[in-house]
């Protein structure tokens, strides 16, 4: 059964990694980050994939997914101090896939680093849940995800429809401890105000569907 945090968008699970768990994962990804704010395309990073079909992770997908969760991208952001950035309301709604269709509702189209992307409209990304792994505490200091709960409701919205749904609603800051999980619908209204500390906030983006394969000829890549 597909649980009822489904009407908010979004639910926020505490200690679901170790403290253990979380040093181990991110002390493979510093030598990359420490040039970079982030990595796109971790789903062929072996203990990404591994923390990817995690049971514990799983089972958080299926509570919006219902019977099937499959794992297809992964994205780190690493904010700190140096490697800063704001982040204006929006919502998530470009996915990878195979191969490039013509269908209403898909697109503009584009491609990164290889692979292939196009904005989808709200039946795709409806089956979609984002799982956002802290490695770090996430405070009212470090840019933490701010998100409007329920406006996935609202469907895919322009950008003047985002900021005059913002405006009517209120925000909610989601502040995780280390070794939390934050699952978000990928049509939520959310957005992220630069650090003001010197204090790392490094997340793990994992997105799951119900299916890879959405619709005939329609395929998610693994990214």
């Amino acid at each position: 059964m597909i649980d009822n945090t489904s009407n908010t968008g979004y639910l926020i699970e505490d200690l679901v990694l170790s403290s253990s768990e979380c040093h181990e994962l991110i002390h493979s990804f510093l030598p990359q980050t420490a040039k970079h704010a982030g990595i796109r395309h971790l789903m062929s990073n072996p203990k990404v994939s591994k923390l990817a079909y995690d049971p514990r992770l799983i089972k958080i997908a299926k509570r919006f997914l219902g019977h099937c969760a499959y794992p297809f991208r992964a994205t780190l952001f690493d904010k700190s101090k140096t490697a800063n950035w704001l982040v204006t309301w929006h919502q998530d709604t470009a996915l990878p896939l195979k191969s490039e269709f013509n269908m209403l509702d898909w697109g503009p189209w584009s491609k990164k680093e290889g692979i292939i992307y196009a904005h989808a409209p709200t039946w795709a990304l409806s089956r979609v849940i984002a799982l956002r792994v802290h490695f770090d505490d996430s405070t009212s200091e470090n840019g933490p995800l701010k998100i409007i709960s329920g406006s996935h409701l609202e469907g895919v919205l322009s950008d003047q429809e985002i900021l005059s749904y913002r405006k009517m609603h209120k925000s909610i800051e989601c502040l995780v401890k280390q070794g939390g999980i934050l699952a978000m619908r990928p049509l939520l209204i959310h957005s992220s105000s630069k650090s003001l500390i010197d204090k790392p906030r490094r997340v793990l983006h994992i997105e799951y569907a119900d299916s890879l394969k959405l619709a005939p000829n329609i395929e998610l890549a693994i990214a």
